[in-house]
């Protein structure tokens, strides 16, 4: 084998080398991402239960839209990896999904559709005692029957309290 088929044969395994590292790495980077995310096992027990949920509204670009002020019951539950967030009132029932977890800080959002509307809420709270505090963002946004494009997006924020009624108790021992 002479040398300048050496060369041209090393230089294309070099290239082929290259080429694949170009594409894996994007993947190997992504799967590193994903598998850092935040544990349903961050969430402390005490989050799951029954909670009286009071909101008063903040902030808002649609007060005609928003509720000044409610009261809600929420049921948060866990099954495996998923947590779900129901109301037995309204009837309402959503996956909910973490995005942080600190301590007994936990922000979480979930998203309903209804119609040609989406509802995102993301709320942080803070549990407290067998209580929690916090804020729930809310966007709302309308989209064309026709073509379904975004028409109008309002947005939301309420400071929330919750009291717990039912299930273990924040503090362990009451």
């Amino acid at each position: 084998m002479n040398f300048t088929k050496l060369r041209n044969t090393t230089m294309k395994k070099l290239f082929l080398l290259l080429l694949m590292l170009i594409f894996l790495l994007p993947v190997l980077a992504e799967e590193k991402i994903l598998s850092a995310g935040v544990s349903v096992n961050d969430v402390p027990e005490a989050f799951f239960g029954s909670w009286r949920v009071s909101a008063k509204l903040e902030e808002s670009n649609s007060y005609g839209t928003f509720k000044p002020a409610s009261v809600d019951f929420w049921n948060l539950s866990r099954v495996g990896d998923k947590i779900t967030l129901e109301n037995p009132f309204s009837g309402a029932k959503a996956e909910i999904s973490l995005r942080t977890v600190e301590g007994n800080v936990v922000v979480f959002s979930k998203k309903a559709p209804y119609d040609n509307k989406m509802l995102t809420d993301i709320v942080t709270l803070r549990l407290s005692d067998n209580e929690f505090s916090g804020i729930n963002e809310l966007t709302l946004e309308s989209f064309s029957l026709v073509d379904n494009h975004l028409m109008k997006t309002e947005h939301a924020r309420y400071t929330i309290k919750g009291e717990k009624i039912a299930g273990e108790s924040v503090l362990g021992d009451k």
